[in-house]
């Protein structure tokens, strides 16, 4: 029997675990008595919740879908688009300390303390609740993609247009299998039309039941109703059971994948030697070693902005709490990435080519591999990973709208009222996020977007917590000037006609072909080319050229090879600006292109912010000593203790300054304790150990 193209089963799974996250919200609101409570659980949070606020507040589905996509694309090398985060981890052993030392519970307290301005509190919250709409837009596309790989609709049922699009996708996929050998001229053209056609979105691998839209709503309103209800203390009690459940769903399909496929040693078989190297090959993959850098260094600049982390640093009932919650939960998080990494070679090895959209890969694992029952464990997981992260989100999106667009407007109501206020908004981010799942299709472009976009706050942050001169006036100039370049720019230009058909933005890089060195799969010895498997071979390879300003440069006619061009997709404003300098990116690979926008994006603000800083009027000294000389007291452990510090401290800021790594200088920067060694390079033990284990995971035949 089955109930919307789900298994009774599966189905009823899926009710139970709604059901008990809803009862949970309900009991959570009962100690829910002002917004202290509401928006940061009173700052009474322990380890335990915090390692798994921390997890679940990190870990969502579409990161698992987002790692196992790009390794079916790019070979583990791809996911480098989620685990470049690996290397930022230690960094947050700090920054747990400055948000909790701060005692402040939104980001945007920070920008109205610190620079002594509403407008900047305010800026930062209508950035936040922007970019929340496309964050929710994420968690909701995952699990309406996840549903549709897993409840498919007959071949015999689809409609003309549908089967049509479904074999042109078939002949597609065997003309690209052909691509390196060499195809005919006609071929070729058939090739060059079908990939434009692709590129659309108009050939897919099949037809799915679920219709994205009505999943939105409902999903939607369950993550509402129990958020509402009980605020961030019920998205901590929650967490702490999806956490359970996204271990589950992140285990689930190895053991079953592994057993299909005959084992690592059939995994080696049925997937290029080049597809096991960590870091990508420079030619062939769009992470090389460079990239990666610069996205890490983007991401190390962009994590401090992101809205939940003040809440999360600030719900503990101490600092020791926050820093290693914080710990915790990322690393575990990030152990937990490399099985979905071998869920995506998995997937390589057993479904090259049968898909459409990489979106599918682990709904159409789940449906491959799974049972009735254990589907529906792995569905509840998914959802439980997309709700961990909607839950903290839309309350810290609600405390800032509160606290720094509303309440500096509406002042002296009661908490009864702020509360319900709150809720609303809760609502509405989330309704928000409905609307941009419905008009993005690609998470790999999110993604990308997510890594540059809170750079614009994150260097401010970093360095309104660490140097004195950064003034106001800098930061405002900064903020609108890098919002341009790397938002307004992109989105407007990607809509005018003008634009997409413009010569000039349809460049693209010259087409190559490569020989690579690499052990022979199955695939070669049937075609001829090796003798075994494993044997060394040169194989050829086309790297076929990509849009230089534009992600996509298509015909707009496949099928008339002298249609003009046009270009789809996001506009790279960072390369456009560097092309008017001179810069001439024709000969750059994919790698390089990505490379170069993500070190525009984390250098050029603070190159910005200093120079500007210079130039305007400085923020009141007494108003500097006052937040630093909070920054620098630490958490004590009651209320009047607390109390008694901060007033010692505001009184006499001085006694800090023998604390300072440079004394006398507007560098605010204290000397390391054993706690900050300790924590830091223990940290980066821990890195190591993970990149151990995943070099040791690619490395078993």
């Amino acid at each position: 029997m089955h109930i919307f193209g789900l298994h009774i089963l599966d189905f009823l799974v899926i009710v139970g675990y709604i059901a008990v996250i809803l009862w949970l919200g309900k009991r959570a609101g009962k100690d829910t008595e002002n917004t202290e409570d509401f928006y940061i659980a009173g700052r009474r949070l322990g380890k335990f919740y915090q390692f798994f606020l921390n997890f679940g507040n990190a870990t969502n589905s579409d990161q698992a879908v987002a790692v196992s996509r790009e390794v079916y694309r790019q070979g583990i090398g791809g996911m480098w688009i989620q685990y470049l985060v690996l290397f930022l981890t230690p960094f947050y052993w700090f920054t747990a300390l400055l948000f909790r030392r701060s005692r402040m519970i939104t980001l945007g307290d920070y920008f109205t303390e610190r620079f002594r301005s509403l407008f900047l509190g305010g800026a930062y919250a209508v950035f936040t609740l922007l970019m929340a709409f496309i964050g929710g837009g994420v968690g909701y596309m995952v699990g309406a993609k996840t549903m549709m790989a897993l409840t498919p609709k007959p071949f015999e049922q689809y409609t003309p247009e549908e089967r049509r699009s479904v074999e042109l996708f078939r002949e597609y996929e065997e003309l690209k299998s052909r691509l390196d050998v060499g195809l005919s001229a006609e071929e070729q053209a058939r090739y060059e039309e079908l990939s434009d056609r692709y590129k659309r979105g108009e050939l897919k691998s099949f037809v799915s039941y679920t219709h994205p839209v009505a999943f939105y709503f409902v999903y939607g309103l369950i993550v509402a109703i129990y958020t509402m209800m009980g605020g961030f203390t019920a998205a901590a009690i929650t967490d702490a059971i999806q956490g359970v459940l996204i271990i589950t769903f992140s285990l689930m399909l190895i053991p079953i994948g592994l057993a299909r496929i005959g084992g690592f040693a059939g995994l080696h078989a049925s997937v290029p030697e080049y597809m096991f190297r960590l870091f990508g090959s420079v030619t062939l993959s769009e992470y090389a070693w460079y990239t990666i850098l610069a996205m890490v260094l983007a991401n190390l600049v962009s994590i401090v902005a992101v809205a939940p982390n003040m809440a999360v640093a600030g719900s503990a009932k101490d600092e020791l709490t926050a820093r290693i919650g914080i710990l915790g939960g990322m690393f575990f998080k990030r152990f937990i990435m490399i099985f979905w990494a071998l869920a995506g070679l998995l997937a390589l090895g057993l479904y090259a080519g049968k898909l459409h959209d990489p979106d599918l890969i682990w709904g159409y694992m789940t449906r491959d591999l799974l049972f009735p029952g254990a589907i529906g464990l792995m569905l509840a997981g998914i959802l439980a990973a997309n709700m961990s992260t909607l839950d903290a989100g839309s309350v810290s999106n609600s405390a800032l709208f509160i606290r720094n667009l509303y309440q500096p407007f509406v002042r002296n109501k009661s908490e009864k009222h702020y509360i319900n206020v709150g809720r609303v908004v809760i609502a509405v981010t989330l309704l928000g996020g409905i609307g941009a799942a419905m008009f993005i299709d690609n998470l790999l472009d999110l993604f990308k977007y997510f890594i540059s976009i809170p750079a614009i706050f994150g260097a401010p942050i970093w360095l309104g917590y660490t140097w004195r001169r950064l003034t106001k006036w800098a930061v405002i100039i900064q903020i609108f000037a890098c919002f341009t370049i790397y938002a307004v720019i992109p989105n407007v230009f990607q809509t005018l006609d003008w634009a997409k058909r413009n010569p000039a933005f349809l460049k693209e890089t010259v087409r190559k072909v490569i020989e690579v060195k690499t052990e022979a799969v199955e695939e070669d010895v049937q075609q001829g080319l090796a003798d075994h498997v494993g044997q060394v071979i040169v194989k050829r390879h086309v790297i076929e050229p990509v849009g230089i300003f534009f992600d996509k440069v298509v015909r707009e006619n496949p099928a008339d090879p002298d249609s003009p061009k046009l270009g789809l997709g996001r506009f790279q404003a960072e390369v456009w600006v560097l092309s008017l300098l001179g810069v001439d990116f024709s000969h750059f690979t994919k790698a390089q292109l990505v490379a170069t926008r993500f070190f525009f994006d984390a250098l050029f603000p603070f190159v910005l912010l200093f120079l500007l800083s210079y130039v305007t009027k400085p923020v009141p000294k007494e108003d500097l000593d006052r937040f630093f000389a909070r920054i620098h007291t630490p958490v004590q452990p009651d209320k009047e203790a607390e109390e008694r510090a901060l007033e010692e401290a505001y009184r006499h800021p001085e006694i800090f300054e023998k604390q300072k790594i440079w004394p006398g200088s507007n560098w605010e920067i204290l000397k390391p304790t054993w706690k900050d060694v300790i924590g830091f390079g223990g940290a980066w033990l821990v890195v190591g150990l993970i990149i151990f284990l995943l070099w040791l995971m690619v490395s078993i035949k």
